[in-house]
């Protein structure tokens, strides 16, 4: 006999979701969400991850499910599921969109979990094209160019691509945030971008371990500088890059070690009783 198959929960509202519950949200793009990491059920940056949907979700429905029960929810998920996962968890108006009544109550909330993933090992060469991302600050869903742009950068010979912004900035990547290494410091780069939870975990933790950090604009004619570039993401605390458009970047093993340490640093969390 073989193995049973591993049961991955989707809950709505803290209840088991049903066919009938999920085909609304087929095609739902008034939404924001939050993924993250589990092992061992447990998770790191979990204060991160509440902000984010909290302050989302006043943003865009002018009020927020509370943080106890975003946490309840997430342990419930953890709980039915395996001890590895990833979880999704995404705030959504129960009345749906293009009317003016989208957020008039409290939003719903639907946690979804599924295998787990470590990202790519790269390294990876980006493309670079012209984009800005509609309310950058907010991880919105249906943001259907970021795969029209992956997809365009694959049929380049690329892996991904980044964004550069009207002024020539970098400042993210598709699903990534960027990073930069200049021999001492991790750079960030200045612009409208999506903080990530990866990227604030890092961010926190660099100072502990005496590793400088600044932000500031990075141009493309610029890049010759650094001695290293990166990107992260909920999956990965730092994946190489050996190309941004068609400037070389040296991997740059000590930093990558330096983006890793910083996340090892950080505590995780026990959500499970």
């Amino acid at each position: 006999m073989g193995s049973r198959p591993q049961i991955y929960p989707i809950l709505l509202n803290e209840v088991a979701a049903t066919a009938d519950d999920l085909a609304p949200l087929a095609s739902a793009g008034f939404a924001h969400f939050t993924a993250l990491q589990v092992r061992g059920r447990r998770v790191k940056g979990l204060d991160l991850h509440l902000a984010r949907l909290r302050n989302a979700s006043i943003q865009l429905f002018d009020r927020a499910v509370s943080d106890e029960t975003v946490r309840r929810s997430i342990q419930q998920a953890i709980e039915l599921g395996p001890q590895d996962q990833s979880l999704t968890v995404t705030a959504f108006s129960p009345e749906g969109e293009f009317t003016a009544a989208s957020g008039s109550g409290e939003p719903s909330l639907l946690v979804r979990t599924g295998p787990p993933s470590d990202g790519p090992e790269g390294p990876l060469r980006l493309a670079v094209v012209e984009h800005e991302r509609h309310l950058p600050a907010i991880k919105h869903v249906g943001e259907g160019a970021k795969t029209h742009y992956l997809r365009k950068a694959v049929a380049q010979g690329f892996d991904d691509a980044a964004f550069i912004d009207r002024h020539g900035r970098l400042g993210e990547a598709t699903i990534w945030n960027l990073a930069f290494w200049d021999g001492r410091s991790v750079v960030w780069p200045r612009a409208q971008i999506l903080a990530g939870t990866m990227m604030g975990i890092v961010q926190r933790q660099l100072g502990s371990l005496g590793i400088a950090q600044r932000h500031e604009d990075v141009f493309l004619d610029g890049l010759d500088k650094f001695a290293g570039a990166a990107v992260m993401n909920s999956w990965t605390p730092g994946v190489a890059l050996t190309a941004i458009g068609s400037v070389s970047m040296p991997e740059a093993p000590e930093f990558l070690d330096a983006l890793r340490a910083a996340f090892n640093a950080e505590p995780d969390v026990a959500l499970t009783t």
